[in-house]
């Protein structure tokens, strides 16, 4: 992305989406944010005329995913992950799980990339 920000409403209304509309008429954020996102190649139609969230704004959100995670595991070593997330922050040497078994540690690679994260806002 071209350094885009998003705001929390416009995320809410991807999240929306991704979970699937099951009603012909789209939650007021959604409709809210509907030209914006997909401007940004983040929500498209199908052929079908509902809204759908594209690969971009997928990883996107999972990204995002992983962000919330790695500031979760930060604040609380205990607070529960996602397996995704879990498996995406261990695999990138994020987090390390504890030798009690339960909840994971933040690494030096975590607390930087979070440091950084901060650093830009995001």
């Amino acid at each position: 992305m071209k350094n885009e920000k998003l705001t929390t409403d416009e995320y809410d209304a991807l999240e929306q989406v991704a979970r699937g509309i099951k009603t012909e008429r789209v939650s007021a954020c959604v409709a809210r944010n509907t030209k914006r996102l997909s401007g940004l190649k983040l929500l498209s139609y199908r052929q079908d005329g509902r809204l759908s969230v594209t690969d971009k704004a997928q990883q996107l959100l999972f990204v995002r995913r992983c962000i919330n995670g790695l500031r979760a595991i930060a604040a609380d070593p205990l607070a529960p992950l996602e397996a995704d997330v879990a498996y995406f922050l261990g695999k990138k040497a994020h987090i390390v799980a504890r030798a009690s078994g339960e909840g994971y540690d933040i690494s030096d690679k975590g607390t930087e990339s979070l440091a950084d994260i901060g650093s830009l806002g995001l």
